[in-house]
């Protein structure tokens, strides 16, 4: 089979004002950059339309180096939901360069259910990723020239200032570093680092925000650090919200792009669902919603992260009533939580199908715990067999939860027709299923326990000597009210990645705790999970490059 960026480039795309029609937007109301890509205004976002539209979130199984194919299936079952007569958008996040040049690749889709354009999408995009660095790293420049002239000095003692550069890309080297280096013309020397961009809190702003008031506002709000007699200091005091805001005026509209079959796509904010809250932006969604009929949406990795924020964080905050959730898995992902090897995942063996099972349980557990009976998405490949996939079906009937095969991949929109077709009745039946797994007036560290021993299945949480005096810090600057986004491990329900499968009777270690109160949460970092990623051994980077009639090669 041809790949992904061939089937893209090879696939008629639409002008962008078209697919903006399908939608009832007026062309003359786009931002358009280019033929292919625009920005939508916020005008088109309509609270009554909201209600009546169905939203149906896309999450999956623990990842695994097979791949589960979340946004393959996402963008397969929206264009399937349009196959059999429904007005379906998807609403995804913006790929990050970090993992384009690094090891996961890009996040457009693959095979027949792709957005397009590929190559703009997962590279520069509209600049969004860009603005929001800019964004980032005029308040770390207004910080540290108030520390420079003392003149305006808010009295901010630097050992305390929490606030981090970021950019756009994997490189651990600038996790932990020293500026001001050089003498006293180059500003104050202490101790910082970088976060990748995906992980910032200005782009939780912008996914979290409900207008440009709001955005500002948020951006105000954001926590730096103390001063000497430990009082806090936030954005505003520097008067760094107008400016901030004004570099988002852009990015804060949402962008409009289309599938391989010009179903319209809405892909807007990127937030890892690692250490960020991993869910494209409130205003997306409600674009979206306000559009159509169905919104497909997808959160990060598994259930335990980025569908656990979605719900609690992202839904409470927006007052969004999900009706559906699709849990996406693969036989290959089953065998490895049954203990296969690399060179397993293709050779049929439905016993290690049927001991990678227990994953799967924990799941659709986890979203039974906030209303829902999810139907189970396989995403299929080739080398799967009938036995290893009646397993899982004869699994998933013990469980009492649909279940669809999905070959989108292979075959489009005809492929995700059995899975269209499933998620419609449980979206029938579910007008106001959800329920938060937890109330936002408990206290951070009863928000902790119960994400942890509920979601993971841990049996106890211990914090370090740091995370508890984050604690203390949190309760004093009376934001112990705040949602809680965990910052853990993707590769296993618990915070030890190599624990594969359903792990239990461990205990999750918290080791500090930060303050995102601009976004509206705290981060509580688990384990040895890092905010700025490394890249692998041999990163994707070194594949990629142009061919000689100049096009883009390697991207994935």
């Amino acid at each position: 089979m041809k790949s992904d960026i061939q089937i893209a480039r090879e696939t008629p795309i639409k002008p962008i004002v078209e697919v903006a029609r399908q939608l009832g937007i007026n062309p003359d109301d786009l931002d358009l950059y280019g033929k292919h890509k625009a920005k939508i205004p916020l005008s088109y976002i309509d609270e009554k339309k909201i209600k009546q539209s169905k939203l149906i979130l896309v999450t999956a199984i623990t990842p695994t180096p097979a791949g589960e194919g979340k946004t393959t299936t996402s963008i397969g079952l929206a264009m399937g939901l349009n196959r059999i007569g429904k007005k379906a958008t998807v609403v995804l996040r913006e790929p990050s360069l970090g993992p384009v040049f690094g090891v996961k690749g890009g996040a457009a889709g693959g095979g027949f259910a792709q957005v397009i354009p590929m190559e703009d999408i997962n590279l520069h995009f509209t600049g969004d990723m860009a603005a929001v660095e800019k964004a980032n790293n005029l308040l770390s420049a207004l910080i540290d020239n108030n520390l420079q002239n003392t003149k305006n000095s808010l009295n901010l003692d630097p050992r305390t200032i929490s606030w981090k550069r970021v950019m756009d890309m994997n490189d651990r080297s600038l996790r932990d570093i020293v500026i001001g280096l050089g003498g006293t013309a180059n500003g104050i020397p202490r101790e910082t680092g970088f976060n990748i961009t995906a992980a910032s809190e200005v782009m939780a702003i912008l996914c979290m925000a409900t207008d440009k008031d709001d955005l500002e506002k948020r951006l105000g709000n954001i926590f730096i650090g103390f001063t000497f007699d430990k009082k806090p200091v936030y954005a505003r005091d520097l008067n760094a919200q107008g400016a901030m805001a004004v570099l988002l005026k852009d990015a804060i509209m949402p962008n409009l792009v289309q599938t391989l079959d010009n179903t319209p796509a809405i892909i807007h904010g990127g937030p890892f669902a690692n250490i960020a809250q991993g869910t494209n932006s409130i205003i997306a969604t409600k674009t979206g919603l306000s559009l159509s009929e169905y919104v497909v949406t997808e959160a990060g990795f598994a259930s335990d992260l980025g569908a656990e924020k979605f719900f609690d964080i992202k839904c409470q905050t927006a007052g969004l009533m999900p009706n559906a959730v699709v849990i996406v898995a693969t036989v290959r992902a089953l065998k490895y939580h049954g203990g296969a090897k690399k060179d397993q995942f293709a050779k049929p063996d439905a016993e290690l199908v049927r001991k990678g099972l227990p994953n799967l349980e924990k799941h659709v557990e986890n979203m039974k715990m906030f209303g829902f009976t999810p139907v189970v998405a396989i995403n299929k490949f080739d080398t799967d067999s009938d036995e290893e996939i009646q397993v899982i079906e004869d699994f998933c009937n013990s469980q009492k939860v649909p279940m669809a095969v999905n070959e989108s991949w292979a075959k489009g929109s005809g492929g995700a027709v059995a899975l269209a077709e499933a998620v419609i009745n449980e979206a029938k039946s579910c007008p106001s299923c959800f329920k938060p797994l937890y109330d936002k007036s408990w206290d951070v560290e009863k928000k902790i326990n119960t994400i942890v021993t509920n979601m993971y299945g841990a049996k106890d949480v211990e914090y370090s000597l740091k995370a508890r005096k984050d604690l203390e810090n949190i309760v004093s600057l009376g934001l112990d009210k705040l949602a809680v986004c965990m910052a853990k491990t993707q590769n296993s329900l618990s915070d030890v990645p190599e624990l594969r499968n359903r792990p239990k009777d461990f205990t999750v270690n918290i080791r500090e705790i930060e303050i995102s109160s601009g976004a509206g949460f705290v981060v509580p970092i688990a384990g040895t999970i890092m905010r700025m990623p490394g890249l692998p051994a041999v990163p994707s980077a070194e594949n990629i490059g142009f061919d000689e009639d100049g096009h883009v090669t390697g991207l994935f």
